[in-house]
């Protein structure tokens, strides 16, 4: 029988979308309301706690919740978290929002109203103190930097009801599934360990040989593609999956493996990162994440391990789920094979590292990709996409995608 982890902070999984006719009712009466219009990152974050992924938040943090968590890990009731979630407006409409009044959620993208909030503070903060605490940079380079410097000067908090889970249950209605449904689809395959290996990349031999050590420890294996917007370069989420899907076809034995969406936008955060990462991975029913070599970072902003380090700074009882760090990874042709750090004694010119990066860039630019980076299958599905392309979007290679 399938006993899995339980959800963040111990209790039942706590979904926040409104269904049947108490949404109706929500509905017409969110029309009336003050609107405030979320970025796509607000927008992703709201879907999120609607799907029970950010199980056990209500709602979007106050200044202490937003203080704890920066500096300490920590809300203000002592729930281990590693990102604030916030929601900001500009002082222009501050006014119009009264504490313990209402107002509507908007998505700025899609124009749609997404839930509503009861307001319980309206606060400012500094936000060159986020990003340093979160980014460990203020460097306006930093996609994550650049939102939070970007949204509005006043943060609002409080309490919310979700209305909708967007355009994703439609547009990815193959892979997207929330928490409940991946819980279910594991107790029926009788799984109790499964690992989580994030994915925004296409998979290539290193992702491979991750997804396999994974299948050897746990019973099962839930390949989480992000399909929340990226940056300008990054391979669209259809694309993804059909690579994937011919992966796991082709090389995986049946039924070890669960290819899911989650609509979460990236914030490039590294380490701290990793740790939310960890955190709804755990609400989806994982007793493991893969850690890799910089795990959700961007550019040069972080070490290849920072994000190894950082599960051993935090509370042993601040996660059920538990980390497998895996060092570098790459194709060494003495072994005739993928190897490691940990496993392989050679160097240099036996090595061939492979990277997501390294990947896109030499696909974009027309290059010839080595046999050993990826199975033919994978490829072909890549190099069709990128030969459609109109326009390429350049892309620079870092620390990590070189090993340098």
């Amino acid at each position: 029988m399938s006993k899995l982890v339980n959800p963040h902070g111990g209790g039942e999984l706590k979904p926040l979308l409104l269904q049947g006719k108490e949404r109706e009712a929500e509905l017409k009466k969110a029309q009336s309301l003050p609107k405030v219009v979320m970025t796509s990152r607000e927008t992703s974050d709201l879907i999120m706690m609607g799907i029970g992924a950010f199980t056990p938040l209500t709602g979007f943090m106050t200044r202490a919740d937003w203080e704890g968590v920066c500096d300490g890990y920590k809300t203000a009731s002592g729930l281990f978290w590693p990102i604030p979630i916030t929601l900001s407006t500009d002082k222009a409409s501050i006014n119009g929002i009264k504490v313990g009044g209402e107002v509507a959620l908007w998505d700025g993208e899609t124009e749609q109203v997404m839930g509503t909030m009861t307001v319980t503070e309206k606060y400012e903060i500094d936000k060159a103190h986020e990003c340093m605490s979160i980014f460990k940079t203020t460097d306006s380079e930093h996609p994550g930097v650049q939102k939070v410097m970007a949204q509005g000067d006043v943060n609002l908090a409080g309490p919310v009801k979700v209305l909708s889970e967007s355009y994703y249950p439609e547009m990815f209605r193959d892979v997207y599934m929330t928490p409940a449904q991946t819980r279910k689809a594991f107790a029926e395959k009788g799984w109790s360990s499964v690992a989580a290996l994030q994915l925004r990349n296409p998979m290539h031999r290193s992702h491979e040989y991750l997804a396999k050590i994974a299948v050897e420890v746990c019973d099962g294996l839930l390949i989480h593609q992000l399909v929340g917007k990226l940056k300008p370069g990054d391979i669209p989420a259809e694309v993804r999956v059909r690579a994937v899907n011919a992966l796991v076809e082709n090389y995986f034995v049946n039924n070890t493996a669960i290819q899911a969406g989650y609509p979460m936008e990236m914030r490039y955060a590294g380490p701290r990162e990793a740790l939310l990462h960890a955190v709804f991975r755990q609400n989806y029913g994982c007793s493991h994440l893969l850690v890799g070599r910089d795990h959700a970072g961007v550019g040069n902003y972080y070490g290849p391990f920072d994000a190894h380090k950082i599960f051993d700074e935090i509370p042993k009882d601040a996660l059920e789920l538990k980390p497998l760090k895996i060092d570098w990874t790459f194709w060494c042709f003495k072994c005739d094979g993928m190897a490691s750090a940990r496993t392989c004694p050679h160097e240099g010119k036996d090595r061939l590292l492979l990277s997501g990066t390294m990947l896109r860039k030499t696909l974009s630019e027309g290059g010839e990709i080595p046999k050993e980076f990826s199975r033919p299958e994978v490829l072909a599905i890549l190099q069709e996409y990128y030969r459609s392309l109109d326009e390429k979007v350049e892309i620079k290679l870092h620390r990590a995608a070189t090993g340098a």
